[in-house]
C-alpha cells in the first residue's frame, strides 16, 4: 500500500459514507486510511468491515476526527456543515487533503473554510460530476449570451430523505448564471414562492426544489424568453459517480499548494 494514496472517509456508516468506502476500496490506485462517525454511533470502535455486515478491513471506526485522519493522505466529508468546517482545521494542521461534498454551506461556513485554506487543500463542490460541472460552464455562458429578457429558473429534484434546500448544485447553477450576467446571486434570488407574490421580477433567478422517492438528482436550468425557451439538463442515475469524483478530487489534491479549490480546477475546467 506504499505507493497508493491513503484516503479517510468522514460519515462511513451513511449511504454516501458506504460508496465512498467502497469507491476507495476498488480504486487501484488508493487504500482506506481511515473511518470516522459521529460519537455515539454504534459502529464506534469496530472494524469497518464487520460493522458493516461484512468482511474485516482492519481499519476501526472512531468517532475522533484527528485520530481517522492521522494515517491517511486525503479525507473525503459529505457531512454536515459544522462538522465539515471543524475538520477542515484538522485537516489542514495534519496536512491531508481535505475533499467537501457537504451541502447547506453558508456564508460563514463558506469564509471559515476560505481561511483555513491558506494552510490547507480544500476541494470543495456542490456537486462532484463531470456532467454536472460541464453544465456550470455551459449555464455560465448562456446567462452571458441572453439579456434578462430571458427568465431564468432551476429546477431541482431529489429523494425524500434529502435535507436541504436547494440543492448546492443548484446554488452551484444560480452562481454561474448570476456570474454570467454580472450581477449577485444574493440580490437577485428568487425562492419559495407562496401566495400572491406578485409578477416575476426582471433579471432575477428563480429556483424551486422536488424532494420525492429515491430520486438521484435531476437539473434543469431554464432561460424563458417570450416565444422561445433555452434548457440546459442533468439527470444522475447512479449515486456512486459522486464518489468517484471525490476520489478524483483526493487525488488531484495530492502535492497542491494551499487553496480552496473546486471540482473545475480538478477537471481542468477553468
Amino acid at each position: 500500500m506504499a505507493d497508493t494514496t491513503g484516503v479517510a472517509v468522514m460519515g462511513v456508516s451513511g449511504r454516501m459514507g458506504r460508496m465512498l468506502t467502497r469507491a476507495v476500496l476498488d480504486d487501484p490506485r488508493t487504500h482506506l486510511a481511515g473511518a470516522v462517525e459521529q460519537s455515539g454511533h454504534d459502529w464506534i470502535g469496530q472494524d469497518l468491515g464487520v460493522a458493516a455486515g461484512g468482511a474485516e478491513l482492519g481499519v476501526i471506526v472512531t468517532d475522533d476526527a484527528a485520530e481517522g485522519i492521522s494515517a491517511a493522505e486525503a479525507v473525503i466529508d459529505f457531512t454536515a456543515p459544522s462538522a465539515t468546517v471543524a475538520l477542515a482545521r484538522v485537516a489542514a494542521e495534519a496536512g491531508v487533503v481535505h475533499v467537501i461534498g457537504t451541502t447547506g454551506m453558508d456564508d460563514d461556513d463558506i469564509a471559515a473554510l476560505d481561511e483555513t485554506a491558506g494552510s490547507g487543500v480544500i476541494v470543495r463542490a456542490g456537486n462532484m460530476s463531470l456532467g454536472v460541472n460541464l453544465l456550470v460552464q455551459l449555464t455560465r455562458q448562456v446567462a452571458a449570451a441572453l439579456d434578462t429578457s430571458f427568465d431564468i429558473e432551476i429546477v431541482e429534484s431529489h429523494h425524500r430523505h434529502k435535507v436541504d434546500a436547494p440543492s448546492g448544485t443548484a446554488l452551484m447553477l444560480g452562481d454561474a448564471a448570476a456570474d454570467g450576467r454580472g450581477v449577485d446571486l444574493s440580490e437577485v434570488s428568487d425562492r419559495g414562492r407562496d401566495g400572491i407574490t406578485g409578477a416575476r421580477e426582471e433579471g432575477h433567478i428563480g429556483f424551486a426544489a422536488i424532494r420525492g422517492g429515491d430520486t438521484v438528482g435531476t437539473h434543469d436550468v431554464i432561460f424563458a424568453g417570450e416565444g422561445e425557451q433555452v434548457v440546459l439538463r442533468h439527470v444522475a442515475t447512479d449515486r456512486s459517480l459522486f464518489a468517484k469524483g471525490a476520489l478524483k478530487a483526493a487525488l488531484w489534491g495530492q502535492g497542491r499548494a494551499p487553496g480552496h479549490y473546486d471540482m473545475l480546477d480538478v477537471l481542468g475546467l477553468k
